[in-house]
């Protein structure tokens, strides 16, 4: 009996990984959504406005056609500020395209951005389990339209904050921020990162996660990072079997996206918008917008962790 039924076993699993394949290609990764938090973040005293909303997009990798990415990127609520914690795009040709697209969701007070490995370099077909390896081997690579990307997206009213330190006023919030390149590629400049105005709400816009770390110990009270995609393809069972399979950077599967409590300070990951456009597909891992809005802090409450600071809402089609 089991030789009989052992090739129906095995078809029935090829059929069904196909269908999950087909699902992940042609349903998943094209299936936008919003996500809102709500965070009780902003100095309990002091200047500025009661609440703040940013709109956090990450891993875009726009291609020249991306008509239904774009599409959803116009539908998207304005926000006060907006910020892309990088990998814009999935081939050079699209610089133009993405540019474009970034045009509607630009911040009423500010619009920031930091770049990926994929604005950098010209992305490459990669063997997918590659990325289950801990150390890969470093490929050679051919550059990609960094300058041409930067130059049009700061002549769009865009700020470009890679590897800086700035202290600015919105809407009467006082600020110190940080910008840092690519931690994945090494190219994070952590000396421009100490503040020195303490007494300003801290936030630090990164690609990867890598940075996060050294962020929170250095006191930046909000942090918005990329680049794992949440995992891109997800087991839909209870951890610590389910979630991401891989992060692609040094945080821990459980820490793949969303909201992470480190220390006194809060990380956002975005699970991005966007796939490589030779890995085109995702499973249990819808792409999102996230819409962080921020409140004051209440000091008459406990303090809490994050679960019970920020309130989550989903919204898609």
């Amino acid at each position: 009996m089991l030789p009989r039924s052992l090739p129906q076993i095995l078809g029935l699993l090829a059929l069904v990984g196909a269908g999950c394949v087909a699902y992940g290609v042609a349903i998943e990764r094209r299936w936008y959504r919003l996500v809102r938090h709500r965070l009780a973040i902003l100095p309990a005293d002091g200047e500025g406005p009661e609440s703040l909303t940013v709109l956090h997009l990450s891993d875009m990798h726009f291609v020249r056609g991306d008509e239904a990415k774009a599409r959803f990127l116009a539908s998207l609520p304005e926000a006060d500020i907006t910020v892309v914690t990088g990998d814009f795009l999935a081939e050079p040709e699209a610089v133009e395209r993405v540019v474009e697209a970034v045009r509607p969701v630009r911040g009423r007070l500010a619009s920031w951005f930091v770049l990926g490995s994929n604005d950098y370099y010209t992305p490459r077909p990669l063997n997918y389990l590659a990325y289950f390896r801990r150390h890969r081997k470093p490929r050679r690579a051919e550059g990609g339209r960094a300058p041409d990307l930067v130059a049009q997206l700061t002549a769009d009213g865009w700020q470009d904050l890679t590897n800086l330190r700035r202290e600015l006023v919105l809407d009467g919030l006082p600020i110190e921020l940080l910008g840092l390149d690519d931690a994945h590629l090494r190219w994070h400049d952590l000396t421009v990162g100490p503040r020195r105005a303490t007494d300003r709400f801290g936030v630090a816009v990164m690609h990867s996660p890598d940075s996060a770390p050294e962020a929170a110990a250095l006191g930046y009270e909000l942090m918005v990072a990329g680049h794992t995609h949440g995992g891109q393809v997800c087991l839909p069972l209870p951890r610590p079997v389910g979630g991401a399979l891989v992060t692609n950077c040094s945080m821990p599967r459980r820490l793949v996206s969303g909201l992470i409590r480190m220390g006194g300070s809060v990380l956002h990951t975005s699970k991005g918008l966007g796939t490589s456009k030779y890995a085109p597909f995702r499973f249990a891992c819808r792409p999102e917008a996230t819409l962080l809005e921020l409140r004051r802090i209440v000091t008459l409450e406990a303090p809490r962790d994050v679960a019970q600071l920020g309130s989550a809402q989903r919204s898609g089609r």
